[in-house]
């Protein structure tokens, strides 16, 4: 596994735009990262998905970290990659996806929810693992599937995911969060956004410390 961890100076929370639009790009990604969430994914399956990666990533350079997600084709690796997208993320197992990901020198964390997933997608050089969908899947059972992965494996709950269900699942172990429609929806206010993502950090942080 890479251990270029993108987690290690950052929060483990990322935030799924889906449904973002590229004049969106500028200030939403803005307030996100002023809050303290600076891992950002657009959904490919959003408006013009590249040419917001591509926004985002202009306007902020390494203040964060952008990619895309729901990326299901080797393709689509090589468009975020010149947009100057860093991160690949999936909602299922595809090792070729995963290879040509890290063949490209970019993160590479992919959908998984079975053991058997879990190995493949390490074996094929994932950086981390993304349990989607995190509601469906439990702590409880997630517990049981972490007990059996290598040591050093960076695992990340998406899916049903809220501040509320932090504790919960920091105390199974889960090393971050994935973010969606509990922090961003279309049509969203950008002062409202700030606030969402204001009280999530808040909440994740206050998790961490106690």
């Amino acid at each position: 596994m890479n251990k270029n961890n993108i987690f290690e100076s950052r929060r483990p929370l990322i935030a799924i735009l889906r449904g973002i639009t590229p004049l969106e790009a500028e200030s939403v990604s803005d307030v996100l990262i002023e809050a303290g969430i600076s891992i950002i994914e657009v959904p490919l399956n959003s408006p013009q998905p590249f040419e917001t990666i591509e926004r985002m990533v202009k306007f902020h350079g390494n203040k964060g970290i952008f990619g895309a997600g729901t990326v299901l084709r080797e393709y689509d690796v090589y468009r975020v990659q010149e947009v100057g997208g860093k991160i690949i993320v999936s909602p299922n197992l595809n090792t070729l996806v995963i290879k040509k990901t890290k063949e490209l020198n970019m993160y590479s964390i992919p959908g998984v929810f079975t053991a058997t997933e879990c190995f493949d997608a390490l074996d094929s050089g994932a950086d981390a693992l993304k349990f989607f969908p995190a509601s469906l899947l439990r702590e409880e059972n997630f517990k049981a599937l972490n007990a059996v992965l290598p040591e050093n494996t960076i695992s990340i709950a998406v899916g049903g995911i809220s501040e509320n269900t932090f504790p919960s699942w920091l105390k199974v172990n889960i090393n971050g969060f994935g973010l969606g429609s509990n922090l961003y929806k279309p049509g969203m206010l950008v002062e409202e956004i700030k606030l969402k993502a204001e009280n999530i950090v808040k909440c994740y942080d206050n998790c961490i410390q106690s």
